[in-house]
């Protein structure tokens, strides 16, 4: 239950307590892009979504729950139609990769490769491959290195 209210107020709040959030923020949006590209979160993605972020994180157990809430966040808010939708997250994305250019270091493709894997059904495959393609040019087009 405490666990339940401290993740609550550091998702309320996470602008102020969390150290480096708008990173964090963009990596979710980046890996919201993934797991909503056919409308919902499948139980192979949600594994491999926690894999993904405690592989981000390490250590930093709250601040991979912290990724994983966010990215759960910003998927009701585009199934819900509630001030986000696929379209204006992509270029969300698309915004802040052109105006902080460090962040197109997070694009891990082959990280993303693991929930393309979960994937199912021709269409959704193909979508979600353009997503990955879309991901990758910004990576390309922006990363300083």
């Amino acid at each position: 239950m405490m666990k339940s209210i401290k993740r609550n107020f550091k998702k309320m709040f996470r602008e102020l307590l969390v150290y480096h959030h708008s990173s964090l923020e963009y990596r979710a949006k980046i890996l919201t892009l993934m797991v909503s590209a056919n409308g919902e979160i499948s139980p192979c993605e949600e594994e491999r979504l926690s894999t993904i972020a405690h592989a981000i994180y390490g250590e930093e157990n709250d601040r991979a729950e912290l990724l994983i809430a966010t990215v759960q966040e910003y998927h009701t808010k585009i199934i819900t139609n509630n001030g986000l939708d696929f379209e204006h997250l992509i270029q969300l994305v698309a915004k802040e990769t052109r105006e902080v250019k460090r962040f197109a270091q997070k694009i891990d493709i082959p990280q993303l490769m693991q929930l393309h894997h979960c994937m199912e059904g021709e269409e959704n495959i193909l979508f979600q491959k353009r997503i990955l393609e879309f991901l990758e040019q910004l990576k390309q087009d922006y990363d300083v290195h």
